[in-house]
C-alpha cells in the first residue's frame, strides 16, 4: 500500500532523456501545480474531491476511509483488511457478490486495498454509470449486512491469502520481522494483513464493531476523477451520500515510537532464499511534519540515491563496480506517523553482504560529508517533476494521489504545490537532510540469507 510519490514511480515513470529539455527549462516560479481539484464538504462531513479530465468519457470513483491497520486495537490485527474483504458481502439491497457482478456487467473495473493508514475502494467505469456506482458505494457505506454465514468463509480466504503471500514467501516473512524490529512500540511494526494467530480469532462481531465505528461519511473522502463537472458531482454526492448520518469517530491516537538509542540488526536464513539481500532503514519524518523543507529534501535525496540506473547506489554498485545485482533507496514520506528511509543492495555471486554494505555506507558517508553535485540535483528534480507532470495523464493515478495523501493527513496545498516545492530544493538542503537522517543509532540493518550461509 504505497504512497502517491511511489505511485509516480510505478505508474507514470518516464525516461529522463525524453523530458530533459522542456522540464529542465521551466523556472521555479513557472512549475505547474499538481492538478486543479474542486472540493466541497457535505453537511454530514464527507469530503468530496473532483478532478476534471475531459479527454475520455470515463470516470474513477474512490472512497477512502481514514482508518487503517495501524489503528487496530490490541489482539485484533488484520481487522481493517478483513473488513475490506467483507465490504463485498452485500447489503439490504444487494446480495453477497452482487456489487462486483453489477460492476462487471457494466464493463467496469473495481477493487479495494488496505494500508497502515487508510482503506480504499474504487471503480473505473464509463461516465454514464457513475450515478449507479455512487448509489451502490453509498449503500455499502451505511447498510452492510454481516452474518456468521458470510463472515466465516471469508476469514478462511484471508488466512489462505496470508499463507500464500507471506508465510510461503521468505522475503515477506523477513519484511515482517524487519518492520517489527524498526517499530518496537508503534503499530507500524504489525503487518497490515495481521498476525496469523490473531486473524484466526477474529469474529463477526469484531467486523461489525469496526464497520460501525469507522465507516461513516465524516471519516471518509470521496474522490471522483474523469469526464465530469464538479458541481454535478457535488449534487450527485449530496443525493446519494448526503442522507447518511455522521457518527462520533474516536480520536486517532496511536502509541508512538520511543527514541531509538541503539542500532538493531535482524538476520534471517531460509532454505527458499536464492539471492542474499541487505538493507538498512532509518527513522525519518513523514509529510505531516512541520519541517516541509526537510521532507522535500529527503525525497530528492531518495531520488539521487536510488532513482534509476544513474543513481548513486545503482550506478555505483551495479553499473560501475559490478558488486551488486541490485541497489537503491526509497523513502516512504507519506505515512501518517514517523516513516523510514531505506537503502538496500544484493551482492553478485563473487561478493557478500559485508562488501555491499561497506560500499553503500561509503556512498552515504560521501553525501553526508561532501553533499551532492548540481548535476545530480538537476537530474533528480527533473525526473521527479516529469513524474508529477505525467501523473496528470492518468485518471486513476490522479485519484490515488489525492486520496492517499489526504487520507494520510496531508493538506491539500502540499499536494497541489508539490512540484514547486521540489523545484526549490537546493544541494545544501539535500546535504543537511542527509546529515540529520543518517544516524546509525536510529537505524535497523537487515540481512536475508540462504540457509546455512553466514553473512
Amino acid at each position: 500500500m504505497g504512497h502517491w510519490r511511489q505511485t509516480f514511480l510505478f505508474l507514470f515513470l518516464v525516461a529522463t532523456g525524453a523530458c530533459a529539455g522542456p522540464i529542465a527549462a521551466i523556472s521555479a516560479d513557472k512549475i505547474p501545480t499538481l492538478f486543479d481539484p474542486k472540493i466541497t464538504t457535505l453537511d454530514n462531513g464527507l469530503e468530496v474531491v473532483v478532478l476534471e479530465d475531459h479527454r475520455a468519457p470515463v470516470v474513477t470513483q474512490m472512497v477512502w476511509y481514514k482508518i487503517g491497520a495501524a489503528d487496530e486495537p490490541p489482539l485484533k490485527s488484520g481487522i481493517a483488511h478483513f473488513l475490506e474483504h467483507l465490504m463485498f458481502k452485500g447489503t439490504d439491497k444487494l446480495k453477497p457478490g452482487e456489487f462486483s457482478s453489477i460492476v462487471a456487467k457494466n464493463g467496469g473495473q473495481e477493487n479495494a486495498f488496505t494500508s497502515q493508514d487508510y482503506t480504499a475502494y474504487y471503480q473505473n467505469v464509463s461516465v454514464d454509470k457513475l450515478p449507479l456506482f455512487m448509489e451502490m458505494e453509498a449503500d455499502r457505506m451505511a447498510n452492510l449486512v454481516l452474518t456468521d454465514e458470510t463472515v466465516g468463509p471469508e476469514l478462511q480466504v484471508v488466512l489462505e491469502e496470508r499463507s500464500m503471500r507471506t508465510d510461503n514467501n521468505p522475503s515477506a516473512l523477513f519484511a515482517e520481522q524487519f518492520n517489527a524490529a524498526q517499530f518496537l512500540a508503534h503499530p507500524y511494526g504489525t503487518p497490515v494483513i495481521g498476525w496469523h494467530h490473531e486473524i484466526e480469532q477474529l469474529t463477526t462481531q469484531d467486523a461489525v464493531d469496526w464497520y460501525k465505528t469507522y465507516y461513516a461519511p465524516n471519516n471518509a473522502i470521496l474522490i471522483v476523477a474523469g469526464d465530469v463537472k464538479a458541481e454535478e458531482v457535488f449534487d450527485m454526492a449530496r443525493k446519494y451520500y448526503g442522507p447518511i448520518k455522521a457518527v462520533d469517530i474516536p480520536k486517532r491516537e496511536r502509541v508512538q515510537e520511543p527514541p531509538q538509542l541503539a542500532k538493531r540488526t535482524v538476520e534471517m536464513s531460509d532454505k527458499r532464499v536464492r539471492q542474499p539481500s541487505w538493507q538498512q532503514s532509518y527513522l525519518a519524518p513523514s509529510t505531516r511534519s512541520k519541517d516541509q523543507k526537510n521532507i522535500r529534501a529527503l525525497e530528492v535525496l531518495s531520488e539521487i540515491l536510488g532513482g534509476g540506473v544513474t543513481s548513486r547506489l545503482y550506478g555505483g554498485l551495479v553499473v560501475d563496480k559490478k558488486i551488486a545485482s541490485d541497489a537503491g533507496a526509497y523513502y516512504q514520506s507519506g505515512s501518517y506517523d514517523k516513516s523510514t528511509f531505506v537503502v538496500y543492495a544484493s551482492p553478485t555471486a563473487n561478493y557478500d553482504l559485508d562488501q555491499v554494505e561497506a560500499a553503500v555506507q561509503e556512498i552515504v558517508a560521501d553525501i553526508v560529508a561532501n553533499g551532492v553535485t548540481e548535476t545530480e540535483l538537476a537530474r533528480a528534480k527533473r525526473q521527479m517533476l516529469a513524474d508529477a507532470i505525467y501523473a496528470r495523464d492518468s485518471i486513476r493515478g490522479a485519484a490515488n494521489i489525492f486520496g492517499a495523501a489526504l487520507a494520510s493527513g496531508e493538506a491539500l496545498e502540499q499536494i497541489v504545490d508539490w512540484p514547486k516545492h521540489i523545484s526549490e530544493v537546493s544541494a545544501e538542503d539535500v546535504q543537511s537532510a542527509a546529515q540529520r537522517l543518517f544516524d546509525e543509532r536510529r537505524s535497523v540493518v537487515g540481512r536475508l540469507l540462504p540457509e546455512n550461509v553466514r553473512s
